[in-house]
Protein backbone atom coordinates (compact mmCIF):
# COMPACT_ATOMS: atom_id res chain seq x y z
CA UNK A 1 0.00 0.00 0.00
CA UNK A 2 1.35 3.36 -1.02
CA UNK A 3 1.98 5.88 1.70
CA UNK A 4 -0.51 8.34 0.15
CA UNK A 5 -3.45 5.95 0.65
CA UNK A 6 -5.17 4.92 3.82
CA UNK A 7 -6.50 1.48 4.50
CA UNK A 8 -9.62 2.23 2.36
CA UNK A 9 -7.54 3.28 -0.64
CA UNK A 10 -8.50 6.97 -0.40
CA UNK A 11 -5.75 9.28 -1.64
CA UNK A 12 -4.76 11.85 0.98
CA UNK A 13 -1.74 13.69 -0.34
CA UNK A 14 -3.49 15.19 -3.44
CA UNK A 15 -6.48 16.71 -1.57
CA UNK A 16 -6.87 19.33 1.11
CA UNK A 17 -7.76 17.96 4.49
CA UNK A 18 -11.52 18.09 5.15
CA UNK A 19 -11.82 20.51 8.05
CA UNK A 20 -14.63 22.45 9.72
CA UNK A 21 -13.10 25.67 8.41
CA UNK A 22 -13.07 24.32 4.87
CA UNK A 23 -16.68 23.25 5.07
CA UNK A 24 -17.71 26.69 6.35
CA UNK A 25 -15.69 28.40 3.63
CA UNK A 26 -17.36 26.28 0.95
CA UNK A 27 -20.79 26.99 2.38
CA UNK A 28 -20.12 30.74 2.40
CA UNK A 29 -19.02 30.68 -1.21
CA UNK A 30 -22.10 28.67 -2.21
CA UNK A 31 -24.40 31.15 -0.42
CA UNK A 32 -22.61 34.11 -1.99
CA UNK A 33 -22.79 32.56 -5.43
CA UNK A 34 -26.50 31.94 -4.99
CA UNK A 35 -27.06 35.51 -3.83
CA UNK A 36 -25.10 36.90 -6.76
CA UNK A 37 -27.15 34.76 -9.11
CA UNK A 38 -30.36 36.10 -7.61
CA UNK A 39 -29.09 39.70 -7.84
CA UNK A 40 -28.10 39.12 -11.45
CA UNK A 41 -31.52 37.68 -12.18
CA UNK A 42 -33.20 40.69 -10.56
CA UNK A 43 -30.94 43.19 -12.30
CA UNK A 44 -31.22 41.75 -15.78
CA UNK A 45 -34.60 40.10 -16.35
CA UNK A 46 -35.62 39.03 -19.79
CA UNK A 47 -36.85 41.99 -21.86
CA UNK A 48 -40.63 41.76 -22.08
CA UNK A 49 -42.38 42.01 -25.47
CA UNK A 50 -44.00 45.28 -24.33
CA UNK A 51 -40.66 46.88 -23.53
CA UNK A 52 -39.14 45.52 -26.76
CA UNK A 53 -41.82 47.19 -28.86
CA UNK A 54 -42.03 50.36 -26.77
CA UNK A 55 -38.30 51.08 -26.71
CA UNK A 56 -37.90 50.33 -30.42
CA UNK A 57 -40.79 52.66 -31.26
CA UNK A 58 -39.36 55.43 -29.07
CA UNK A 59 -35.89 55.08 -30.63
CA UNK A 60 -37.31 55.37 -34.14
CA UNK A 61 -39.59 58.34 -33.47
CA UNK A 62 -37.09 61.03 -34.48
CA UNK A 63 -37.16 59.86 -38.10
CA UNK A 64 -40.72 58.54 -38.36
CA UNK A 65 -43.14 60.35 -40.67
CA UNK A 66 -46.33 61.71 -39.12
CA UNK A 67 -49.78 61.85 -40.73
CA UNK A 68 -50.83 65.35 -41.85
CA UNK A 69 -53.59 65.60 -39.23
CA UNK A 70 -51.16 64.68 -36.47
CA UNK A 71 -48.65 67.24 -37.73
CA UNK A 72 -51.28 69.97 -37.66
CA UNK A 73 -52.52 69.09 -34.18
CA UNK A 74 -48.98 68.86 -32.79
CA UNK A 75 -48.13 72.31 -34.14
CA UNK A 76 -51.37 73.71 -32.71
CA UNK A 77 -50.49 72.32 -29.27
CA UNK A 78 -46.92 73.63 -29.50
CA UNK A 79 -48.19 77.11 -30.39
CA UNK A 80 -50.82 76.99 -27.66
CA UNK A 81 -48.25 75.96 -25.03
CA UNK A 82 -45.71 78.58 -26.10
CA UNK A 83 -48.49 81.17 -25.88
CA UNK A 84 -49.33 79.93 -22.38
CA UNK A 85 -45.66 80.32 -21.39
CA UNK A 86 -45.53 83.87 -22.74
CA UNK A 87 -48.75 85.00 -21.06
CA UNK A 88 -47.68 83.20 -17.89
CA UNK A 89 -44.71 85.57 -17.58
CA UNK A 90 -47.18 88.24 -16.45
CA UNK A 91 -48.49 86.13 -13.55
CA UNK A 92 -47.00 85.37 -10.13
CA UNK A 93 -45.85 81.78 -10.85
CA UNK A 94 -44.18 82.90 -14.09
CA UNK A 95 -42.44 85.83 -12.43
CA UNK A 96 -41.14 83.50 -9.73
CA UNK A 97 -39.89 81.04 -12.35
CA UNK A 98 -37.98 83.71 -14.27
CA UNK A 99 -36.49 85.05 -11.04
CA UNK A 100 -35.32 81.57 -10.09
CA UNK A 101 -33.78 80.90 -13.51
CA UNK A 102 -31.99 84.24 -13.45
CA UNK A 103 -30.45 83.43 -10.06
CA UNK A 104 -29.58 79.75 -10.56
CA UNK A 105 -29.57 79.27 -14.31
CA UNK A 106 -26.13 77.86 -15.13
CA UNK A 107 -24.61 77.90 -18.64
CA UNK A 108 -26.26 80.03 -21.34
CA UNK A 109 -27.75 77.27 -23.47
CA UNK A 110 -31.54 77.41 -23.37
CA UNK A 111 -34.17 80.16 -23.49
CA UNK A 112 -36.43 81.08 -20.60
CA UNK A 113 -39.45 82.32 -22.51
CA UNK A 114 -40.59 85.96 -22.27
CA UNK A 115 -37.36 87.00 -20.56
CA UNK A 116 -33.74 87.78 -21.43
CA UNK A 117 -32.50 84.76 -19.46
CA UNK A 118 -30.42 81.98 -21.01
CA UNK A 119 -29.53 79.09 -18.71
CA UNK A 120 -28.90 75.36 -18.52
CA UNK A 121 -31.46 73.04 -20.15
CA UNK A 122 -32.66 71.49 -16.90
CA UNK A 123 -33.29 74.88 -15.30
CA UNK A 124 -34.91 76.21 -18.49
CA UNK A 125 -37.21 73.17 -18.72
CA UNK A 126 -38.36 73.73 -15.15
CA UNK A 127 -38.84 77.49 -15.49
CA UNK A 128 -40.72 77.18 -18.78
CA UNK A 129 -42.88 74.40 -17.35
CA UNK A 130 -43.97 76.71 -14.54
CA UNK A 131 -44.60 79.48 -17.07
CA UNK A 132 -46.76 77.14 -19.17
CA UNK A 133 -49.05 76.33 -16.25
CA UNK A 134 -49.00 79.70 -14.51
CA UNK A 135 -52.76 79.60 -14.94
CA UNK A 136 -55.41 77.49 -16.70
CA UNK A 137 -54.57 78.47 -20.28
CA UNK A 138 -52.67 75.35 -21.38
CA UNK A 139 -54.12 72.19 -22.92
CA UNK A 140 -55.70 69.37 -20.94
CA UNK A 141 -57.05 65.89 -21.55
CA UNK A 142 -60.72 65.45 -22.34
CA UNK A 143 -60.78 62.44 -19.99
CA UNK A 144 -59.47 64.56 -17.12
CA UNK A 145 -56.42 64.33 -14.87
CA UNK A 146 -53.79 65.59 -17.29
CA UNK A 147 -52.14 68.75 -18.60
CA UNK A 148 -49.47 67.16 -20.83
CA UNK A 149 -48.29 70.12 -22.90
CA UNK A 150 -46.99 72.21 -19.99
CA UNK A 151 -44.26 69.63 -19.27
CA UNK A 152 -43.61 68.16 -22.72
CA UNK A 153 -43.13 71.33 -24.77
CA UNK A 154 -40.81 73.07 -22.25
CA UNK A 155 -38.58 69.99 -21.95
CA UNK A 156 -38.46 69.56 -25.72
CA UNK A 157 -37.60 73.23 -26.26
CA UNK A 158 -34.80 73.21 -23.68
CA UNK A 159 -33.18 70.02 -24.98
CA UNK A 160 -33.87 71.04 -28.57
CA UNK A 161 -31.71 74.09 -28.01
CA UNK A 162 -29.06 71.96 -26.28
CA UNK A 163 -28.76 69.66 -29.31
CA UNK A 164 -29.71 72.12 -32.07
CA UNK A 165 -32.46 69.99 -33.60
CA UNK A 166 -34.58 71.05 -36.57
CA UNK A 167 -38.27 71.88 -36.47
CA UNK A 168 -39.47 68.56 -37.83
CA UNK A 169 -37.49 66.71 -35.18
CA UNK A 170 -39.07 69.01 -32.58
CA UNK A 171 -42.60 68.16 -33.73
CA UNK A 172 -41.87 64.42 -33.70
CA UNK A 173 -40.39 64.61 -30.21
CA UNK A 174 -43.43 66.48 -28.85
CA UNK A 175 -45.78 63.98 -30.51
CA UNK A 176 -43.93 61.05 -28.92
CA UNK A 177 -44.13 62.84 -25.58
CA UNK A 178 -47.93 63.01 -25.75
CA UNK A 179 -48.10 59.34 -26.76
CA UNK A 180 -46.09 58.19 -23.74
CA UNK A 181 -47.62 60.65 -21.30
CA UNK A 182 -51.20 59.65 -21.91
CA UNK A 183 -50.54 55.94 -22.33
CA UNK A 184 -48.77 55.98 -18.98
CA UNK A 185 -51.83 57.52 -17.36
CA UNK A 186 -54.17 55.04 -19.02
CA UNK A 187 -51.98 52.16 -17.87
CA UNK A 188 -51.36 52.94 -14.18
CA UNK A 189 -53.43 56.07 -13.52
CA UNK A 190 -56.12 54.16 -11.66
CA UNK A 191 -53.52 53.22 -9.04
CA UNK A 192 -52.53 56.83 -8.28
CA UNK A 193 -54.14 59.56 -6.23
CA UNK A 194 -52.77 62.24 -8.51
CA UNK A 195 -51.50 61.67 -12.05
CA UNK A 196 -50.07 65.03 -13.09
CA UNK A 197 -46.43 64.41 -12.16
CA UNK A 198 -46.48 60.95 -13.72
CA UNK A 199 -47.97 62.18 -16.98
CA UNK A 200 -45.62 65.12 -17.34
CA UNK A 201 -42.51 63.18 -16.36
CA UNK A 202 -43.08 60.32 -18.81
CA UNK A 203 -44.07 62.72 -21.57
CA UNK A 204 -41.11 65.04 -21.06
CA UNK A 205 -38.67 62.11 -20.76
CA UNK A 206 -39.90 60.48 -23.96
CA UNK A 207 -39.72 63.75 -25.85
CA UNK A 208 -36.26 64.41 -24.42
CA UNK A 209 -35.04 60.97 -25.39
CA UNK A 210 -36.26 61.58 -28.92
CA UNK A 211 -34.46 64.94 -29.03
CA UNK A 212 -31.21 63.27 -27.88
CA UNK A 213 -31.68 60.43 -30.40
CA UNK A 214 -31.29 57.74 -27.76
CA UNK A 215 -31.04 54.20 -29.13
CA UNK A 216 -33.32 51.31 -28.17
CA UNK A 217 -31.25 50.23 -25.16
CA UNK A 218 -30.97 53.79 -23.92
CA UNK A 219 -34.72 54.28 -24.25
CA UNK A 220 -35.21 51.35 -21.85
CA UNK A 221 -32.99 53.03 -19.30
CA UNK A 222 -34.74 56.34 -19.93
CA UNK A 223 -38.11 54.74 -19.17
CA UNK A 224 -36.62 53.34 -15.97
CA UNK A 225 -35.40 56.76 -14.81
CA UNK A 226 -38.75 58.33 -15.70
CA UNK A 227 -40.54 55.65 -13.67
CA UNK A 228 -38.31 56.36 -10.67
CA UNK A 229 -38.96 60.11 -10.92
CA UNK A 230 -42.68 59.98 -11.65
CA UNK A 231 -43.89 59.43 -8.08
CA UNK A 232 -47.43 58.91 -6.94
CA UNK A 233 -48.16 62.54 -6.11
CA UNK A 234 -50.90 63.93 -3.91
CA UNK A 235 -53.39 66.73 -4.22
CA UNK A 236 -52.28 69.20 -1.54
CA UNK A 237 -51.52 71.64 -4.39
CA UNK A 238 -55.27 72.31 -4.51
CA UNK A 239 -54.87 74.41 -1.37
CA UNK A 240 -52.38 76.76 -3.06
CA UNK A 241 -54.53 79.76 -3.94
CA UNK A 242 -51.65 81.55 -5.73
CA UNK A 243 -51.19 78.71 -8.24
CA UNK A 244 -47.41 78.63 -7.69
CA UNK A 245 -47.12 75.08 -6.35
CA UNK A 246 -49.67 73.84 -8.87
CA UNK A 247 -47.57 75.30 -11.70
CA UNK A 248 -44.56 73.38 -10.42
CA UNK A 249 -46.44 70.10 -9.85
CA UNK A 250 -48.10 70.13 -13.28
CA UNK A 251 -45.40 71.71 -15.43
CA UNK A 252 -42.08 72.69 -13.87
CA UNK A 253 -41.26 69.56 -11.89
CA UNK A 254 -42.17 67.03 -14.59
CA UNK A 255 -40.38 69.04 -17.32
CA UNK A 256 -37.27 69.09 -15.14
CA UNK A 257 -37.60 65.35 -14.42
CA UNK A 258 -37.90 64.42 -18.08
CA UNK A 259 -35.05 66.65 -19.20
CA UNK A 260 -32.83 65.29 -16.44
CA UNK A 261 -33.57 61.66 -17.31
CA UNK A 262 -32.79 62.22 -20.99
CA UNK A 263 -29.53 64.03 -20.27
CA UNK A 264 -28.35 61.41 -17.76
CA UNK A 265 -28.87 58.55 -20.17
CA UNK A 266 -27.38 60.50 -23.07
CA UNK A 267 -24.32 61.11 -20.87
CA UNK A 268 -23.81 57.37 -20.42
CA UNK A 269 -25.80 56.47 -17.31
CA UNK A 270 -27.28 52.97 -17.35
CA UNK A 271 -30.28 51.57 -15.53
CA UNK A 272 -32.69 48.68 -15.37
CA UNK A 273 -33.25 47.12 -18.78
CA UNK A 274 -36.96 46.53 -18.27
CA UNK A 275 -38.71 48.32 -15.44
CA UNK A 276 -42.02 46.86 -16.65
CA UNK A 277 -41.10 43.28 -15.68
CA UNK A 278 -39.16 41.41 -13.02
CA UNK A 279 -38.99 41.99 -9.29
CA UNK A 280 -40.47 45.22 -7.86
CA UNK A 281 -41.26 46.63 -11.27
CA UNK A 282 -43.14 49.82 -12.12
CA UNK A 283 -46.51 48.17 -12.78
CA UNK A 284 -46.42 46.14 -9.55
CA UNK A 285 -45.55 49.23 -7.55
CA UNK A 286 -48.30 51.50 -8.88
CA UNK A 287 -51.12 49.40 -10.27
CA UNK A 288 -50.61 45.63 -9.81
CA UNK A 289 -53.72 44.77 -11.81
CA UNK A 290 -52.79 47.01 -14.75
CA UNK A 291 -51.97 45.61 -18.18
CA UNK A 292 -48.61 46.96 -19.40
CA UNK A 293 -49.71 46.23 -22.96
CA UNK A 294 -51.76 49.45 -22.77
CA UNK A 295 -48.47 51.29 -23.19
CA UNK A 296 -48.18 50.01 -26.75
CA UNK A 297 -51.87 49.83 -27.66
CA UNK A 298 -52.28 51.22 -31.20
CA UNK A 299 -48.84 52.81 -30.97
CA UNK A 300 -48.22 54.49 -34.32
CA UNK A 301 -51.96 54.43 -35.11
CA UNK A 302 -53.55 56.40 -32.27
CA UNK A 303 -51.78 59.67 -31.59
CA UNK A 304 -52.61 61.10 -28.19
CA UNK A 305 -51.93 64.70 -29.20
CA UNK A 306 -55.06 64.51 -31.36
CA UNK A 307 -57.08 63.45 -28.30
CA UNK A 308 -55.87 66.27 -26.04
CA UNK A 309 -58.09 69.32 -25.63
CA UNK A 310 -57.09 72.86 -26.55
CA UNK A 311 -58.96 75.36 -24.40
CA UNK A 312 -60.90 78.01 -26.26
CA UNK A 313 -61.01 80.17 -23.13
CA UNK A 314 -58.17 81.01 -20.73
CA UNK A 315 -60.07 79.68 -17.74
CA UNK A 316 -60.49 76.58 -15.62
CA UNK A 317 -61.73 73.52 -17.50
CA UNK A 318 -65.24 73.34 -15.96
CA UNK A 319 -65.98 76.91 -17.15
CA UNK A 320 -65.26 76.17 -20.82
CA UNK A 321 -68.68 74.65 -21.56
CA UNK A 322 -70.75 77.41 -19.88
CA UNK A 323 -68.82 80.11 -21.77
CA UNK A 324 -69.34 78.24 -25.04
CA UNK A 325 -73.04 78.00 -24.25
CA UNK A 326 -73.29 81.74 -23.57
CA UNK A 327 -71.55 82.58 -26.82
CA UNK A 328 -73.79 80.17 -28.77
CA UNK A 329 -76.94 81.68 -27.25
CA UNK A 330 -75.90 85.21 -28.13
CA UNK A 331 -75.21 84.23 -31.74
CA UNK A 332 -78.72 82.82 -32.10
CA UNK A 333 -80.54 85.46 -30.08
CA UNK A 334 -78.48 88.64 -29.50
CA UNK A 335 -79.03 90.33 -26.13
CA UNK A 336 -77.34 92.83 -23.85
CA UNK A 337 -76.43 92.39 -20.21
CA UNK A 338 -79.19 94.85 -19.28
CA UNK A 339 -81.74 92.53 -20.97
CA UNK A 340 -80.89 89.62 -18.66
CA UNK A 341 -82.88 88.82 -15.54
CA UNK A 342 -81.21 85.54 -14.55
CA UNK A 343 -78.60 83.02 -15.72
CA UNK A 344 -78.78 79.45 -14.40
CA UNK A 345 -75.79 77.20 -15.08
CA UNK A 346 -76.16 73.47 -14.51
CA UNK A 347 -72.90 71.52 -14.20
CA UNK A 348 -71.72 68.26 -12.69
CA UNK A 349 -71.30 68.27 -8.92
CA UNK A 350 -67.53 67.92 -9.13
CA UNK A 351 -67.22 70.73 -11.69
CA UNK A 352 -69.50 72.99 -9.66
CA UNK A 353 -67.41 72.39 -6.55
CA UNK A 354 -64.23 73.40 -8.40
CA UNK A 355 -65.52 76.71 -9.82
CA UNK A 356 -68.20 77.88 -7.39
CA UNK A 357 -67.52 81.49 -6.33
CA UNK A 358 -63.75 80.95 -6.20
CA UNK A 359 -61.45 83.76 -5.13
CA UNK A 360 -59.32 83.49 -8.32
CA UNK A 361 -61.02 85.14 -11.31
CA UNK A 362 -60.00 82.54 -13.90
CA UNK A 363 -61.70 79.71 -11.99
CA UNK A 364 -64.76 81.57 -10.67
CA UNK A 365 -67.76 80.65 -12.81
CA UNK A 366 -70.09 83.36 -11.52
CA UNK A 367 -67.48 86.06 -12.12
CA UNK A 368 -66.65 84.95 -15.65
CA UNK A 369 -70.30 84.63 -16.69
CA UNK A 370 -70.68 88.24 -15.50
CA UNK A 371 -67.66 89.22 -17.60
CA UNK A 372 -69.16 87.44 -20.60
CA UNK A 373 -72.45 89.29 -20.13
CA UNK A 374 -70.70 92.68 -20.15
CA UNK A 375 -67.83 92.09 -22.60
CA UNK A 376 -69.48 89.49 -24.87
CA UNK A 377 -66.23 87.50 -24.67
CA UNK A 378 -63.61 86.54 -22.07
CA UNK A 379 -60.05 87.53 -22.87
CA UNK A 380 -56.93 86.42 -21.01
CA UNK A 381 -56.67 89.87 -19.45
CA UNK A 382 -60.26 89.85 -18.28
CA UNK A 383 -59.92 86.36 -16.84
CA UNK A 384 -56.95 87.45 -14.73
CA UNK A 385 -58.11 90.89 -13.61
CA UNK A 386 -58.62 90.21 -9.90
CA UNK A 387 -59.36 93.86 -9.10
CA UNK A 388 -62.32 93.74 -11.46
CA UNK A 389 -63.98 91.16 -9.22
CA UNK A 390 -64.97 94.11 -7.00
CA UNK A 391 -66.26 96.30 -9.86
CA UNK A 392 -69.89 97.30 -9.09
CA UNK A 393 -70.92 96.58 -12.70
CA UNK A 394 -69.50 93.06 -12.47
CA UNK A 395 -71.08 92.47 -9.06
CA UNK A 396 -74.45 93.57 -10.44
CA UNK A 397 -74.29 90.98 -13.22
CA UNK A 398 -72.78 88.34 -10.96
CA UNK A 399 -75.82 88.55 -8.70
CA UNK A 400 -77.91 87.26 -11.62
CA UNK A 401 -75.87 84.03 -11.95
CA UNK A 402 -76.90 80.83 -10.22
CA UNK A 403 -74.79 77.64 -10.32
CA UNK A 404 -76.67 74.37 -9.84
CA UNK A 405 -74.76 71.12 -9.18
CA UNK A 406 -76.47 68.40 -11.22
CA UNK A 407 -76.38 64.69 -10.27
CA UNK A 408 -77.29 63.56 -13.79
CA UNK A 409 -74.48 65.57 -15.34
CA UNK A 410 -72.08 64.11 -12.76
CA UNK A 411 -72.79 60.67 -14.23
CA UNK A 412 -71.36 61.87 -17.56
CA UNK A 413 -67.93 62.73 -16.10
CA UNK A 414 -65.20 62.81 -17.39
CA UNK A 415 -67.17 64.58 -20.16
CA UNK A 416 -67.99 68.03 -18.80
CA UNK A 417 -71.50 68.83 -19.97
CA UNK A 418 -73.09 72.16 -19.10
CA UNK A 419 -76.62 73.47 -19.53
CA UNK A 420 -77.13 77.24 -19.48
CA UNK A 421 -80.55 78.86 -19.21
CA UNK A 422 -80.85 82.62 -19.70
CA UNK A 423 -84.09 84.35 -18.70
CA UNK A 424 -84.59 87.80 -20.20
CA UNK A 425 -86.54 90.64 -18.61
CA UNK A 426 -89.39 90.12 -21.09
CA UNK A 427 -89.81 86.50 -19.95
CA UNK A 428 -87.99 84.89 -22.88
CA UNK A 429 -86.06 81.74 -21.88
CA UNK A 430 -83.00 80.70 -23.88
CA UNK A 431 -81.39 77.32 -23.25
CA UNK A 432 -78.16 75.82 -24.56
CA UNK A 433 -76.58 72.46 -23.74
CA UNK A 434 -72.90 71.86 -24.58
CA UNK A 435 -71.85 68.21 -24.68
CA UNK A 436 -68.57 68.61 -26.55
CA UNK A 437 -66.78 71.80 -25.61
CA UNK A 438 -64.78 73.59 -28.28
CA UNK A 439 -61.24 72.27 -28.54
CA UNK A 440 -62.13 68.66 -27.78
CA UNK A 441 -61.56 65.94 -30.43
CA UNK A 442 -65.32 65.94 -31.07
CA UNK A 443 -65.43 69.72 -31.57
CA UNK A 444 -61.88 70.82 -32.50
CA UNK A 445 -60.77 74.41 -32.76
CA UNK A 446 -60.01 75.61 -36.26
CA UNK A 447 -56.59 77.00 -37.09
CA UNK A 448 -58.07 80.51 -37.08
CA UNK A 449 -59.41 79.97 -33.56
CA UNK A 450 -56.05 78.61 -32.37
CA UNK A 451 -54.27 81.64 -33.85
CA UNK A 452 -56.80 84.08 -32.39
CA UNK A 453 -56.24 82.67 -28.92
CA UNK A 454 -52.43 82.77 -29.40
CA UNK A 455 -52.59 86.45 -30.40
CA UNK A 456 -54.59 87.26 -27.28
CA UNK A 457 -51.89 85.65 -25.14
CA UNK A 458 -48.70 86.68 -26.98
CA UNK A 459 -49.20 90.17 -28.41
CA UNK A 460 -49.69 92.04 -25.08
CA UNK A 461 -46.34 90.65 -23.85
CA UNK A 462 -44.09 90.56 -26.93
CA UNK A 463 -45.87 93.00 -29.26
CA UNK A 464 -47.88 92.48 -32.42
CA UNK A 465 -45.01 92.19 -34.89
CA UNK A 466 -43.10 89.55 -32.93
CA UNK A 467 -46.37 87.76 -32.20
CA UNK A 468 -47.23 87.36 -35.89
CA UNK A 469 -43.69 86.23 -36.77
CA UNK A 470 -43.69 83.62 -33.99
CA UNK A 471 -47.07 82.24 -34.97
CA UNK A 472 -45.97 81.88 -38.59
CA UNK A 473 -42.70 80.13 -37.64
CA UNK A 474 -44.44 77.64 -35.35
CA UNK A 475 -47.07 76.79 -37.94
CA UNK A 476 -44.24 76.12 -40.41
CA UNK A 477 -41.91 74.25 -38.04
CA UNK A 478 -41.04 71.73 -40.73
CA UNK A 479 -39.11 74.54 -42.46
CA UNK A 480 -37.05 75.48 -39.37
CA UNK A 481 -33.49 74.16 -39.67
CA UNK A 482 -32.49 74.83 -36.04
CA UNK A 483 -34.99 75.28 -33.23
CA UNK A 484 -32.72 77.99 -31.81
CA UNK A 485 -34.00 80.20 -34.63
CA UNK A 486 -37.11 80.72 -32.45
CA UNK A 487 -35.09 82.29 -29.64
CA UNK A 488 -35.31 85.94 -30.79
CA UNK A 489 -39.08 85.53 -31.13
CA UNK A 490 -39.47 84.05 -27.66
CA UNK A 491 -37.33 86.47 -25.66
CA UNK A 492 -38.25 89.73 -24.01
CA UNK A 493 -35.45 92.15 -23.33
CA UNK A 494 -34.89 93.66 -19.91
Amino acid sequence: MRDDQDARGVTQSCASPITRRGVLRSAIWMIAAGALSRVAAMAAPEISPVMEKLSAYMAGACDRALPDKVMQEAKHHILDTLAAMISGAELLPGRQAIRFARAYGGPKIATVVASDVLCGPIEAAMANGVLAHSDETDDDYSGGGAHPGCAIVPATLALGEQFGIDGMHFVRAVTLGYDLAMRSMKTVGSGLKDTHNLIGTFGAAAAGGCVAKLNTQQMRWLFDYAAQEAGAGFGAWRRDTEHVEKAFVFGGGPARNGATAALLVQAGWSGVNDVLSGSENFIQSYAPKADPALLIEQLGERYEVTLTTLKRWSTGGPIQSPLDAMENLRKRHPFEASDVKQVVVRASKSAAFTVNNREMPDISLQHLIAVMLLDKTVTFRAAHDKARMQDPAILRERAKVQLVPDEELEKLIPVRVAIVEVTLNDGTKLTERVDAVRGTPENPMSRDQVVTKARDLIAPVLGGTVCEALIQRVLELEKVKDIRELRPLLQRKG
